[in-house]
């Protein structure tokens, strides 16, 4: 299965916005506090772990 930046960005996305809708559903947190603490978190994580899991599949391709 081959995935495009496109796609693979929009799946990062959408298990993100799932993750923060799912918590601010749950009333765990405040929405203001998922929304300025998590969200961010969560997307920023998940940005170095996509970057780093290209790499891997760069690394292992060759």
């Amino acid at each position: 299965m081959e995935f495009s930046l496109p796609v693979s960005l929009g799946a990062l996305l959408a298990i993100v916005i799932v993750g923060v809708v799912g918590l601010v559903s749950s009333g765990m947190m405040v929405l203001e506090t998922t929304l300025m603490m998590v969200a961010p978190s969560m997307l920023i994580f998940g940005l170095i772990a996509f970057a780093l899991g290209v790499k891997h599949g760069e690394y292992r391709a060759r």
